[in-house]
């Protein structure tokens, strides 16, 4: 899908929020480094758990970093999953400025890297994708594209229109955003790879219809909605801790 009218729109600055993270990986995790563009890498933070668990290729939201999840991470591995969390452009050891487009073209690469990389290193060579807010733009790409490399696509806090997100967050409009949100849908609609969506109820920034919209307009036969009570954008995982990895837990076991 074509994001030029945003990358050369002032919502990039107000949607990325790159910065530097030079925290080092926990033991028993590593960073696996994608080279992007010639001398442009974009690293990631593999967090594994035994080398039979399956993967969940997570993409963040907009102010993380791939070095936030070394506290969370554990979580995911406790409940027998492995986390390979993706940096963008500009976030954490990452170089570059990040933009939709780009954005979008490196979750492609980095899909490829992983799928190469970690089974050539023992690992189960099984992957689930999950964006959260803003990294559901990647996961909906990486379904839509690759549905032969994916098991199933989570969706945590995530949109289905551009142009309603910005109108409620009153953000400066880059101009008719009509074709660009019909393409998403017609995306969403053809993807039918297996989908769990997650969504807080008390989401004030991406509010609870956008993950519904999303739900409703997913073409996959096996899909389903779990939303958290009380649990608003930045605390879902934190409020409904235990709601939400027993629901990724069995859509990874349903989908295996």
């Amino acid at each position: 899908m074509d994001y030029t009218l945003l990358d050369r729109s002032d919502l990039v600055d107000y949607l990325f929020y790159p910065r530097p993270d030079n925290r080092k990986p926990p033991r028993g995790s590593f960073d696996l480094e994608v080279l992007v563009e010639p001398d442009l890498p974009v690293v990631c933070r593999a967090f594994p758990g035994k080398p039979e668990q399956p993967w969940i290729l997570y993409f963040h939201g907009n102010g993380e970093t791939a070095a936030d999840y070394n506290e969370i991470a554990p979580y995911y591995n406790r409940q027998g999953l492995s986390l390979l969390v993706a940096d963008y452009r500009g976030y954490g050891l990452s170089s570059g400025t990040p933009d939709f487009s780009t954005m979008v073209s490196d979750a492609q690469a980095i899909l490829k890297a992983a799928r190469s990389e970690l089974p050539a290193r023992g690992y189960r060579h099984d992957f689930w994708v999950m964006g959260r807010s803003l990294g559901s733009i990647s996961a909906l790409e990486l379904a839509f594209r690759f549905p032969e490399a994916l098991r199933g696509v989570i969706f945590e806090s995530g949109f289905i229109s551009v142009a309603e997100l910005v109108n409620h967050l009153g953000l400066p409009s880059p101009g008719n955003m009509v074709e660009l949100d019909r393409e998403c849908l017609k995306m969403a609609e053809a993807v039918l790879i297996p989908a769990l969506v997650i969504h807080g109820k008390e989401d004030t920034l991406v509010p609870l219809t956008q993950g519904k919209r999303l739900y409703e307009h997913l073409g996959s036969v096996k899909k389903e909605l779990r939303t958290i009570p009380g649990a608003g954008h930045n605390d879902l995982f934190l409020t409904g801790r235990r709601v939400y990895l027993e629901a990724v837990l069995k859509f990874v076991e349903e989908t295996s």
